[in-house]
């Protein structure tokens, strides 16, 4: 399965002017041949929006939602997007899962990075769900969770072949040996594809690293943008290609036979 990163501009701030950057990467990347295209955290209002996206924020069936859900349609390719969802008086930081016909499945982030996004958010409480779409099974992240290892490894032990993370990674050299070391770690320990999708530039609040990626269960980065501008980056998703390297490093099967801590 082909799949893509959609970088987006952060100093594009307008909701118009983004949702339109939004929409020619998806039919671009379509066009392509991928049935995945992956976007940033906060992808419509962009992640330095401040106070207004939880003014922005919508329900999981609202007019953002509706509006995704038809692009993918339109151009029968999948989608994940970050942004602002409401939900009983709250407002999370999710992503959200899009297929062409019309199933879904949301993510709420677990991790709040900083005094920021716990000043906007509530903390998500429930584990990612496991979508299965065109014969692969996919969990969703947003940002900081990827940098914890046991989110990763709890979606590989329930079955997910790759895991689709929206983020707004700030540029530093935290940022940059994340982006470059911490996301092929993560692939290469769970035996998983990680694919990463970042900002590039900045907006009135943060500059962003940009290095979106798309890394293969042997560390190996299949894809890897730029740390300056938007871009649209592809990779081909083929499990069976890393089973060797799964008989190498069979660290799920030893998570599963020995679950609890050695004495």
């Amino acid at each position: 399965m082909k799949i893509a990163i959609a970088q987006l501009n952060a100093a594009v701030t307008s909701i118009e002017e983004r949702k339109s950057a939004i929409e020619t990467a998806v039919r671009e990347t379509s066009a392509q041949g991928s049935r995945i295209t992956v976007l940033p955290e906060l992808a419509i209002t962009g992640y330095g929006a401040g106070s207004a996206i939880a003014d922005y924020a919508n329900e999981a069936d609202g007019a953002d939602a509706k509006w995704l859900k038809q692009l993918s349609a339109e151009t029968d390719s999948a989608l994940v997007a970050g942004l602002a969802l409401k939900r009983d008086d709250q407002v999370f930081n999710s992503a959200l899962f899009l297929t062409p016909k019309g199933q879904s499945a949301t993510y709420d982030k677990i991790h709040l990075y900083g005094d920021y996004e716990k000043s906007l958010f509530s903390r998500g409480t429930e584990p990612s769900p496991i979508l299965e779409f065109e014969g692969l099974k996919f969990g969703l992240l947003v940002c900081f969770d990827v940098e914890f290892p046991e989110r990763v490894r709890d979606l590989a032990l329930r079955g997910a072949e790759a895991v689709l993370v929206p983020t707004a990674l700030p540029k530093s050299d935290g940022g940059a040996f994340i982006a470059q070391n911490v996301i092929p770690v993560r692939a290469f320990e769970n035996q998983v594809f990680v694919a990463y999708a970042n900002h590039a530039g900045k907006d009135a609040r943060f500059a962003y690293q940009g290095q979106s990626c798309i890394t293969a269960p042997d560390g190996a980065f299949l894809a890897q943008a730029s740390a300056v501008t938007s871009e649209l980056i592809f990779a081909d998703i083929m499990p069976g290609n890393f089973e060797a390297c799964r008989a190498q490093n069979p660290y799920l099967e030893e998570t599963r036979m020995f679950p609890g801590r050695p004495d």
